[in-house]
């Protein structure tokens, strides 16, 4: 068949890829079309091996593979035929004359940079994955896909074969997406290796022992997107789901397995779920409403604990957001499906469970590949013309620097209360105030911009339960009035960072009350 004019016909493919994941049965299919496969190294041994004649690179530049492999494609007889434009008559002839064969199909993958580094291995392997030679060729093929195709995802090599089957050669609308492919390939490759270089920058030494590790001078994120959601927070806004090439940590990597599909805001509020519930060795369970927290619950069971996070605010807990630490028991799945619930996630499910969650067409149900704590990161948040990067707030909790300052002392129970309250209004929007009772939260006052305004929020939500509960401030008490407020509410335990200049003024509230108070020399804004 005669290719029309807008199809490149393929005569000659160059393959050079670190990973050969189908490369033999392309190989194999590209020569049933009469395709000439020039290769190299070891990806030639492996399409040599699949009884595909094959030529290699050396043959056509005349010049061995050298430097233990660093220099294989870099000639002009491999990159003239790549980037000469052939409906330019001028390329056309020049080819001709220096003897250049053109290529009309470039096939490659990068060396595993990322992978290299995450393996924890030395500078100088991880240099030896700085690929030249790929990323070169990979470029030179996607800037002339006016006349050339770059193939770089095992996941194309079946649109290549259809197209060579059906035109006669590659066509111009896969030439443009299979370029647009490579150049995303090629472009987190390189914000990879140079965000690496910049994390490795020396540190300024006239930084304090104890300041926090600043950000890189570089940070490179090349986004690519899961889903294109329905709409943003509102209908009126235009949103996309998009993670780190690879990532499979986060929410962003979790895997649906049933329910509507998931909004921008059931994610905002799934990521501040698991958040937290990932603070938790118990089994725990933690109910989410508008990024906050309206339920949280630690007990011996999963059962328990659910419950115990639904009576901590009820009302809130319809059409909410449902963290779990352990995978889901049959039991538990039939108490989540007694309230209309938005999503579930969990690291696991039982397959009565699954069963039990099938019945609710709607409901979203995901998995989680990570059940631990989130490990450190940097966390990114846009503002107009640009972006604000800080690490998350992630790090273990040091329970052993925290100081008791009142006269009263602390049980173990109380202790264990004040953790819970305290993790939890790391996880609440500021200004906030937890109250936590017998390993559960009764009331959460969040957002507000006032202190006692949160206090007066998180008494209202308890409803009584906050006598003999304890609280945890995010942030220090600017004044005696919130612990005023707590202790005639009927609190017994306030944890807070301290830090106030009116912190001896506060502390004496306190024992003025016979209220134990725990200061922790760290505070959590959460904005």
């Amino acid at each position: 068949m005669a290719p029309a004019a807008d199809v490149t016909p393929v005569r000659t493919a160059l393959i050079s890829c670190f990973d050969k994941t189908g490369i033999a049965e392309l190989a194999t299919a590209l020569a049933g079309h009469g395709v000439r496969i020039v290769s190299t190294g070891s990806t030639a041994a492996t399409i040599r091996d699949a009884g595909v004649d094959v030529t290699e690179v050396a043959d056509v530049t005349g010049f061995p593979e050298c430097l233990g492999g660093r220099v294989k494609t870099l000639h002009p007889h491999v990159h003239a035929g790549i980037l000469a434009d052939r409906t330019d008559a001028g390329h056309v002839a020049e080819l001709a004359e220096l003897g250049v064969a053109p290529i009309d199909l470039v096939v490659g993958n990068l060396y595993p940079f990322e992978r290299t580094v995450a393996a924890g291995a030395d500078d100088a392997d991880v240099v030896e994955m700085i690929d030249v030679g790929g990323p070169t060729m990979l470029r030179a093929a996607a800037k002339n896909h006016g006349s050339v195709g770059v193939l770089v995802d095992p996941a194309d090599h079946a649109a290549v074969l259809a197209d060579l089957a059906d035109h006669g050669g590659l066509t111009a609308p896969l030439r443009r997406r299979l370029a647009a492919t490579a150049f995303r390939h090629t472009a987190a490759y390189d914000a990879a290796i140079a965000t690496w270089f910049a994390a490795r920058a020396e540190p300024d030494p006239a930084a304090e022992d104890d300041a926090p590790t600043p950000p890189p001078a570089f940070l490179g994120l090349p986004l690519e997107r899961v889903a294109a959601l329905r709409y943003g927070e509102n209908p009126h806004q235009a949103a996309g789901l998009y993670r780190l090439p690879g990532a499979r940590r986060g929410v962003a990597g979790a895997r649906q397995l049933g329910g509507k599909a998931l909004s921008f805001n059931n994610l905002l509020d799934t990521h501040a779920a698991w958040s937290l519930v990932a603070e938790f060795d118990t089994p725990a369970v933690v109910i989410i409403k508008h990024t906050n927290p309206s339920g949280v619950a630690l007990a011996p069971t999963l059962l328990e604990a659910y419950r115990g996070a639904l009576a901590g605010d009820p009302v809130s807990a319809f059409g909410g957001i449902v963290a779990l630490n352990r995978p889901v028991d049959v039991e538990t799945a039939r108490a989540i499906t007694e309230l209309f619930t938005e999503v579930v996630v969990a690291p696991g499910y039982d397959a009565e469970a699954r069963e039990v969650f099938a019945t609710k067409r709607n409901l979203r149900v995901l998995e989680h590949a990570d059940a631990g704590r989130p490990a450190p990161d940097w966390q990114v948040r846009s503002i107009d013309g640009g972006v604000l990067v800080q690490t998350t707030d992630a790090a273990a909790e040091p329970w052993d620097t925290w100081r008791t300052v009142s006269a009263r002392p602390l049980d173990d129970a109380l202790t264990a209360d004040l953790r819970l309250a305290w993790t939890v209004a790391k996880h609440a929007s500021s200004n906030a105030i937890v109250a936590a009772r017998d390993q559960r939260i009764v009331g959460v006052g969040a957002g507000q911009m006032s202190r006692v305004d949160s206090v007066r929020l998180a008494v209202e939500r308890a409803d009584g339960r906050q006598v003999g509960a304890v609280a945890a401030s995010d942030a220090f008490f600017p004044f005696r009035d919130a612990v005023d407020a707590l202790a005639a509410a009927g609190i017994v335990a306030i944890v807070q960072p301290g830090g106030s200049v009116r912190d001896e003024e506060v502390v004496a509230a306190a024992d003025e009350h016979g209220i134990a108070m725990v200061l922790t020399g760290r505070r959590h804004f959460r904005h």
